[in-house]
């Protein structure tokens, strides 16, 4: 399994990617009545109601650390896997942006692994917005040693994720948030200039 092994400036791990109150808005540290001891680490407390809250600044610590990986790779080289509907606008919205292809839906098997196969795609990063779901991806990642990025919820389990993103990988504000600041610092990172949508245009509430 690859090692990520990518420092922030302790000043920087300060400073949040977004505004806080647009993490709040969103619900993005908001998790489940379901937790796994994967998940465990970022959880900051559990609400009268069960839900676990994560941890907000260690959200937006892995997002830096996150785009700060993905910022090496050209758009071409990465794929992001979102089987959640949930996410579809914003990721595709993502795609658009960033020229990274994203697969909404359904992984077409062997993708990645067989030559053979009309839709084999060479990549060189996977992220996912969730591993359960996108559980066929990473598994044919993992057998070809791409380093896996997965956004994942207090009920996912991590063993064969290489960089966890602790978020709610499932609400529909979430995720439109998610893809705004990975969209808007990949293009950062990369020098691509400012990102031309606004995270409303990212929001899946219409």
């Amino acid at each position: 399994m690859i090692i990520f092994v990518l420092i922030l400036d302790m000043a920087e791990e300060e400073q949040l990617l977004v505004p806080l109150e647009n993490y709040l808005k969103a619900g993005l540290h908001i998790g489940t009545k379901f937790r796994t001891e994967y998940m465990a680490p970022f959880i900051y407390k559990i609400r009268p109601d069960g839900l676990a809250v994560l941890n907000v600044q260690e959200i937006n610590n892995r997002i830096a650390l996150a785009t700060q990986f993905m910022a090496r790779y050209e758009p071409s080289e990465i794929i992001i896997g979102c089987r959640r509907e949930n996410g579809w606008k914003a990721a595709e919205l993502f795609s658009k942006l960033t020229g990274i292809r994203v697969m909404t839906g359904r992984y077409s098997p062997g993708m990645l692994i067989n030559p053979d196969s009309k839709s084999f795609t060479e990549t060189k990063l996977v992220l996912v917005v969730d591993p359960w779901p996108d559980k066929n991806i990473v598994r044919d990642a993992n057998k070809i040693g791409i380093p896996i990025i997965a956004c994942c919820d207090t009920n996912n389990t991590a063993n064969d994720i290489d960089l966890v993103i602790p978020c709610n990988n499932k609400g529909k504000k979430s995720l439109g948030l998610f893809f705004y600041i990975i969209t808007k610092e990949y293009l950062r990172l990369r020098r691509l200039g400012e990102i031309k949508a606004t995270l409303e245009d990212f929001d899946d509430e219409d």
